[in-house]
C-alpha cells in the first residue's frame, strides 16, 4: 500500500486501481471518529494530503504534475465537491452540479489523456471528475463503495468477484454489524416466544 494515499491508509484500505485511487483517497479525507480528523478542515492538513495524493496519482498515471496550491476558500469548495461525489457513490441524487475544466493532451508516444487544468480546488476537481469519467466508461465505478457501518462510512474499492462487498473491513465493521444483527434476532425470538400463546 502506498503511504501517499494517506487518507485511505487510515482505514487500512488497499487503494483503488490506477488513478481511481485519487477519488477513493479524496473521499476518505472525511473525519471519522477513531480514524482521524477531516483532512480538508484546514490548509496545513489539506496541503499535506494533496501533496502526497497528487504525487501518487501522477505516478499511477505516468505523468509528473505538481499539486495545486490551496487556500481557505478552496477548502470549502473541496468539501462541497466531496459531498457531491459521496452522493454519487451512495447512489443518491448528486448535490448540485459540479464542473471543472480539463485538457485533452497527446503525449510523445501518441496516447491521448485527460489532464487537469485550472488552479486551486478547480485543478483537483478536474483530476477527480476525469478519473470518475474514466472509471464510469471502464465500468469500474460501481466497485467504489462506502462501508455500510454507519459509524464508519469509509470509501473502499470492492474487489470481490461478484461485487458484493459492503464493509471496508469484515473483521472490524462487518463482524460488529453481524453481531448486532444476531443479538437483535435472538431478542426478537426470545420476546416472540415469551408472548406467543401455548
Amino acid at each position: 500500500m502506498s503511504a501517499a494515499w494517506s487518507a485511505s491508509q487510515r482505514y487500512g484500505l488497499a487503494p483503488a486501481p490506477g488513478g481511481l485511487g485519487l477519488v477513493q483517497d479524496f473521499l476518505n479525507t472525511r473525519g471519522i471518529e477513531g480514524y482521524g480528523p477531516d483532512l480538508l478542515a484546514d490548509t496545513t492538513l489539506a496541503h499535506d494530503w494533496v501533496a502526497g495524493a497528487v504525487r501518487a496519482w501522477s505516478a499511477a498515471r505516468g505523468v509528473d504534475l505538481p499539486p495545486p496550491r490551496l487556500g481557505d476558500a478552496d477548502l470549502a469548495r473541496l468539501r462541497a465537491l466531496r459531498a457531491g461525489i459521496d452522493s454519487l457513490v451512495t447512489g443518491e441524487a448528486p448535490i448540485g452540479r459540479s464542473a471543472a475544466p480539463a485538457s485533452l493532451v497527446m503525449s510523445d508516444d501518441g496516447a491521448v489523456r485527460l489532464e487537469p487544468s485550472g488552479t486551486g480546488w478547480r485543478w483537483l476537481a478536474s483530476a477527480l471528475l476525469a478519473e470518475i469519467l474514466l472509471s464510469q466508461q471502464a465500468d469500474t465505478w460501481r466497485r467504489v463503495k462506502q462501508c455500510h457501518n454507519r459509524h464508519c462510512g469509509s470509501t473502499f474499492y470492492d474487489r470481490s468477484k461478484n461485487n458484493s462487498g459492503v464493509w471496508h473491513d469484515v473483521k472490524t465493521c462487518g463482524n460488529a454489524a453481524n453481531l448486532r444483527a444476531s443479538r437483535a434476532r435472538r431478542r426478537e425470538r426470545e420476546t416472540g416466544s415469551a408472548v406467543s400463546p401455548r
